[in-house]
């Protein structure tokens, strides 16, 4: 996995502008699809997140969101990078996540709805939401997703991850439960989804990298990492984020413990899929901010 310096990256943004105008056109199914090509992941993080206690700075927040966002697309500016991801005329639905032990902070739910109107979009064309996906208006008719969860481990897919944050779309949800939930990648397919996502967004504020029953929070197997992963291919983040869940298990253990049930369905999201890479050597990390005890 590569991790490249600001110089570096001042050097690559040039390569990257000249890329941009094909971003709006380019399904999410296409990136990192060329053989050798690397998948960009931004991994940002603040110490200063949560100094004020248990809750994000919603200031903090917001402006890691637009360093990454910017990173990622080679824009020096906020509002550009926003621009070359999201157009006045969509209709954008902003696919959260609402479980109640450890939801989508609400801080990142609101600073993506606020760029999503700073580009021009009208409030009436800006929704967000997650089981109510399908009975949602803006949903039904959207032209554009941005896809935003936590990260944590969970009973039947190893983690709960950006590629599983889209289950509810499917019209019968055990469908993607067999072998670990490893068909998790056909979600894309569903109409609702395909070639629509512009944007996933990891949130890593206070991940959980263990779990002692099924669909229950461990405030012990949580910590403050206080990042965010944001990138075009929701198999490389979510490959960033796994590695990041699978070395903190490493520390606290003090030993190599597998996730039970493995994560079977980041890699097949690749080999059997073709949405992204899960390989490390094909993903360009970049990393900002506070690197202390970051696992990647």
């Amino acid at each position: 996995m590569e991790t490249i310096t600001r110089r570096e990256l001042l050097k690559r943004s040039a390569m990257m502008a000249a890329g941009g105008a094909m971003l709006l056109s380019r399904p999410v199914t296409s990136w990192a699809s060329a053989k050798d090509a690397q998948s960009r992941v931004v991994l940002i993080r603040n110490e200063k997140l949560f100094a004020g206690g248990d809750t994000p700075d919603p200031a903090i927040a917001g402006q890691m969101l637009d360093e990454a966002v910017c990173r990622l697309t080679g824009k020096t500016a906020p509002a550009e990078a926003w621009k070359s991801i999201i157009k006045p005329t969509d209709i954008v639905g902003i696919k959260t996540n609402e479980w109640n032990q450890m939801p989508t902070p609400p801080e990142i739910n609101e600073a993506l709805k606020a760029r999503v109107l700073g580009v021009g979009v009208a409030e009436s064309n800006v929704s967000i939401a997650d089981r109510k996906v399908k009975e949602d208006p803006v949903f039904q008719k959207a032209t554009a997703l941005i896809n935003t969860r936590p990260m944590r481990t969970h009973a039947w897919s190893g983690v709960g991850s950006l590629l599983k944050n889209y289950i509810v779309f499917a019209e019968k949800l055990s469908d993607y439960h067999e072998d670990s939930c490893a068909v998790l990648g056909a979600l894309q397919e569903l109409p609702a989804v395909k070639g629509k996502t512009r944007l996933h967004v990891l949130v890593m504020f206070n991940p959980q990298f263990h779990h002692l029953a099924p669909s229950t929070f461990s405030a012990e197997h949580s910590w403050k990492y206080s990042g965010l992963l944001v990138g075009f291919d929701p198999v490389a983040v979510d490959s960033v984020g796994l590695r990041i869940i699978e070395a903190k298990r490493r520390e606290y253990f003090k030993e190599d413990r597998p996730l039970n049930p493995p994560a079977k369905h980041i890699a097949a999201a690749d080999t059997r899929y073709h949405l992204g890479t899960a390989d490390p050597s094909k993903i360009e990390l970049v990393k900002l901010g506070w690197d202390e005890n970051s696992y990647v």
